[in-house]
C-alpha cells in the first residue's frame, strides 16, 4: 500500500459514517487510478463483483454443488460483499449520489408501503 492509502485506511474505523466510508473510496479509487473509468467499466465491474459474492455465497451458505477445482477461487463472503460495497460507492461517486441519502429517501418510500408474504 502507498502511504497515503495506508494512512487513509488508518483512519478508519467503526465510528465513521456512511458518508466518511463513501469519501475514503472516492479518495483511495483516486489514488489507485481508476476515478477516470468510464461508468460503464464501473458498473462491469460491479456486476463481476455481485457474481463473486453469489459465488461466494453458493460455496459458503448452501447446500449447492460447486466445482472443487474452482472451490477456492472465491474469497469470503465478507470480501466479496466489501468489494461490492467499494465498487458500488465508486459508482456513486461517479454518478454524484450520496449513498446515505438515496437510502434514507428510499426507505422513506419504503415504509409506506403494505409487504405482505
Amino acid at each position: 500500500m502507498e502511504n497515503s492509502q495506508i494512512k487513509l485506511w488508518e483512519d478508519l474505523n467503526e465510528k465513521n459514517t456512511l458518508q466518511e466510508m463513501q469519501e475514503y473510496i472516492k479518495k483511495v479509487i483516486e489514488i489507485r487510478g481508476f476515478a477516470n473509468q468510464e461508468i460503464e467499466k464501473t458498473m462491469l465491474l460491479l456486476l463481476e463483483e455481485v457474481g463473486e459474492l453469489a459465488k461466494a455465497i453458493r460455496k459458503n451458505a448452501t447446500s449447492m454443488s460447486v466445482d472443487k477445482n474452482k472451490m477456492y477461487n472465491y474469497d469470503t463472503i465478507e470480501s466479496e460483499v466489501a468489494d461490492v460495497f467499494i465498487v458500488l460507492s465508486s459508482v456513486c461517486n461517479k454518478l454524484g449520489i450520496d449513498i446515505y441519502k438515496a437510502v434514507k429517501d428510499k426507505e422513506e418510500e419504503n415504509i409506506k408501503r403494505v409487504w405482505e408474504k
